[in-house]
């Protein structure tokens, strides 16, 4: 494989900054616009959401987006930003075979990082109301391994996510599974929480011995903040789902205030102009370099 220059750059900027003496944050996004909103405001990375690109497609987060759609929504956001991407791969679409091909292709596409996490496949979202059954230890650190010996250029993360917490388990299981998935080779390892505090979350920061990020995403213990997690090892955290979840409120607002009001102008004051959706396409740019 010929070195890819993007996939060289942004993933030895994403370890820098993950070495660097502040947080990492990182807001999830589903296309090239949204992505490109996230860089506009100001965050160090975007993660592409599983969550959001299956919504995109009006569909549940339950393994039923294939490796090629989640694919192809990180390479769009990849090509029109500067910032690295990290691509949600759910469970790695398979067994350890699977994770290998998985990290061939994000690798070669460009993509910074990718995350897998520990759960069966196929997989239903952490906070939906059903069970959450997670794959024995051992078998999902051959994932990792798997996934580390396919990958070419050693500054590519694969991120390991455990949802022993998600489950049920508790600290202990959560931190003997983030244990051994760091000593899989996992780049950083992440542990995902829905308690609607962050006790377990630093609880567990507090016990973790191995020179490996953590990473935190605060979807539902939200009030605490950046600088705590990072206090506490977290170096990467993730704010997944509020840029759709902003968008579906604000656009069914506008959409039912246009309903009702029947003319176009009722909703002016609360939509973006055209220069604005110009702007963020590059419109004005295209026309100046025109022949």
């Amino acid at each position: 494989m010929s070195e890819n220059t993007t996939t060289t750059n942004k993933s030895a900027l994403l370890r820098e900054l993950l070495a660097g003496p502040r947080p990492v944050a990182a807001v999830g996004a589903h296309d090239g616009l949204s992505a490109k909103l996230v860089e506009q405001a100001g965050f160090d990375a975007v993660w592409c959401s599983s969550f959001e690109v299956s919504a995109s497609y009006g569909l549940p987060d339950a393994s039923l987006v294939t490796m090629t759609q989640f694919l192809a929504a990180a390479e769009v956001m990849d090509a029109i930003i500067d910032i690295p991407v990290i691509a949600d791969c759910d469970t790695g679409f398979g067994g350890p075979l699977n994770v290998a091909f998985a990290v061939e292709r994000y690798e070669r596409a460009g993509i910074a990082a990718m995350c897998i996490e520990d759960k069966l496949f196929p997989k239903i979202n952490s906070f939906a109301d059903a069970g959450q059954d997670l794959l024995p230890t051992k078998e999902f650190a051959l994932k990792i391994e798997a996934g580390k010996q396919t990958q070419k250029d050693e500054r590519f993360l694969l991120i390991a996510r455990t949802e022993a917490l998600i489950s049920g388990q508790g600290v202990p299981e959560a931190l003997e599974r983030a244990h051994a998935y760091a000593d899989a080779g996992a780049d950083a390892v992440l542990v995902h929480s829905k308690s609607r505090r962050p006790d377990d979350i630093l609880e567990l920061g507090d016990a973790w011995d191995r020179d490996v990020p953590l990473v935190a995403v605060p979807t539902t213990y939200a009030s605490v903040e950046e600088k705590a997690l990072f206090d506490a090892g977290y170096r990467l955290v993730i704010y997944a789902n509020q840029g759709m979840r902003a968008a579906v409120k604000n656009v069914r607002e506008v959409l039912g205030k246009l309903r009702a009001e029947g003319r176009a102008e009722a909703v002016d004051a609360d939509i973006a102009t055209m220069p604005e959706i110009f702007a963020l396409q590059g419109m004005t740019a295209a026309f100046r370099t025109a022949p």
